[in-house]
């Protein structure tokens, strides 16, 4: 069960520079998947998760960003530029104010087939002693070695107070500042996550995440005006597609001609970025 000693700051700053041109004018977090934007994913897990108390930092874009939130929640902004996942919480620190943070980064796109959001991280929280550092992980793929104890990082971290207090608000990452410190100390636990987790940073990953909410099935917004052909298509809002699209993702507003043949690619405007799927 969640107490009142715990709240949430989802990260929202980053400039998304690996998903440019998408980016260009659209903050990462507000990028959609599945049609619906990544930060409101990430707001809805952590209500789900009976954490009433959430923040979200801003920087690239930043109005875009606090006018999305509105009073959603309470808004961080950092006007010099964004100060990584250790200097953002750090800058949340009188807010946080002396509470356990459960920290989840905007684009990372989580989806598991047995749990509904909030009840797929709610393991980072039951039977937290509040003194240990848990961070919500993935096994690495075959091949791969490193990480911690051979796990990665899925989005979601759990700090207590007393790793926190001490941060500095200058541009910092919380792999130095806390996970690395707290699994040296022997205080750092890894709860295995069961589903499906991306990070949406790249092109590529951004699609495999559209294609994964969608089903691998054609989700098109209500209006969008779709005379073309569609297989495993995601249609934002007000899109408009006269050609064909497969295993794409087309972005509100945006413009597909009878003569386009899209295919492993996201769509931004009349701008194609070749998103071919990772083997």
């Amino acid at each position: 069960m969640v107490t009142a000693a715990v709240c949430a700051v989802i990260l929202a700053a980053g400039e998304g520079q690996r998903l440019r041109p998408l980016t260009t004018h659209l903050p990462k977090a507000l990028c959609p998947v599945g049609n619906v934007p990544l930060l409101d994913r990430a707001l809805a897990r952590v209500s789900a998760a009976g954490v009433a108390a959430v923040a979200v930092n801003a920087s690239y874009l930043a109005g875009q960003v606090v006018a999305h939130v509105g009073a959603r929640a309470h808004l961080s902004v950092e006007p010099d530029g964004p100060l990584g996942t250790s200097g953002g919480v750090a800058e949340l620190r009188d807010w946080i104010d002396g509470r356990g943070v459960l920290v989840g980064n905007a684009d990372a796109y989580l989806s598991d087939p047995s749990r509904p959001p909030g009840k797929d991280i709610a393991a980072l929280l039951d039977g937290w002693s509040g003194s240990s550092v848990r961070m919500l992980v993935r096994p690495l793929p075959d091949g791969e070695s490193g990480g911690f104890s051979n796990h990665r990082f899925a989005g979601f971290s759990l700090l207590p107070w007393s790793r926190v207090r001490d941060l500095v608000p200058s541009p910092a990452g919380l792999v130095r500042d806390v996970w690395r410190p707290a699994e040296a100390a022997g205080e750092l636990e890894l709860i295995p996550f069961e589903g499906t987790y991306l990070d949406t940073g790249t092109p590529p990953l951004y699609l495999a995440a559209n294609l994964h909410a969608a089903g691998h099935r054609n989700l098109i917004a209500p209006s969008a005006s779709v005379s073309g052909t569609c297989t495993s298509a995601v249609i934002g809002a007000d899109a408009t597609v006269h050609g064909t699209v497969t295993r794409s993702v087309v972005l509100p507003g945006a413009t597909v001609g009878a003569a386009e043949v899209l295919t492993d690619a996201i769509r931004v405007g009349t701008l194609t970025i070749p998103a071919a799927l990772l083997s």
